[in-house]
Order: structure tokens, then sequence, then C-alpha cells
């Protein structure tokens, strides 16, 4: 176990990088060698995925403005904030319905 502890002590910031929109790429291609590093960057990939389609279908009049651009934000925003928490703790948390998309992600 003292190696799987190491890992995740070597990992933590590059994971917390990873839920920083774009910077998801540091952890994919920095530390692709630290699991803990690739689940929490896989995770930043797919929430950076799930923000631009929020971005994009809150152009739709009023459903999107009113509804999917505040709501969406507001689940991304949050999905974020704990993602980086559980990555400093040293946590391999996976986010409800997104982190099943992460985990199929082959790198």
């Amino acid at each position: 176990m003292p190696e799987a502890n190491k890992e995740i002590e070597e990992g933590k910031i590059w994971a917390f990088i990873g839920y920083w929109w774009i910077l998801f790429l540091v952890p994919l291609l920095g530390k692709k060698e630290n699991k803990f590093a690739l689940f929490h960057g896989k995770q930043g990939l797919v929430l950076f995925v799930f923000a631009v389609l929020v971005w994009l279908l809150s152009y739709i009049p009023v459903i999107g403005w009113f509804i999917i651009g505040p709501v969406g934000s507001i689940i991304w925003i949050i999905l974020a904030i704990i993602g980086m928490v559980k990555s400093l703790q040293g946590n391999y948390w996976k986010m409800p319905v997104l982190g099943d998309i992460a985990e199929k992600i082959k790198i």
C-alpha cells in the first residue's frame, strides 16, 4: 500500500489542475504514468466537454437562456469544486453520470 499512497501524494496537484477547464490536458499529457492524476484528468476532460455543451446549448432561446445555461453552469461548477477538493484529499471520487463516461476513456 505505501506505493499507492506515494502515487496519490505525487498526483494530487496534477489531479487538482485537471478540473480547471482546458487544463485537464496537464495531467493527461504530463502524468500519464500516475493512475490518480490520470483518473482525475479524465474526469476533467469529460467535465470540460460538459461545460462546452452547456455553453453551446445556452444559446437556445428561452430554454437555453433560463434553464440549460444557468442550471448546467451550476452543476459544472459544483462538480469541478468537489473534484478539486476530493483530489487534494487524495480520494478517488467518481462524478455522478460523467464519471461513468470518464472511466470508458482509454489513454
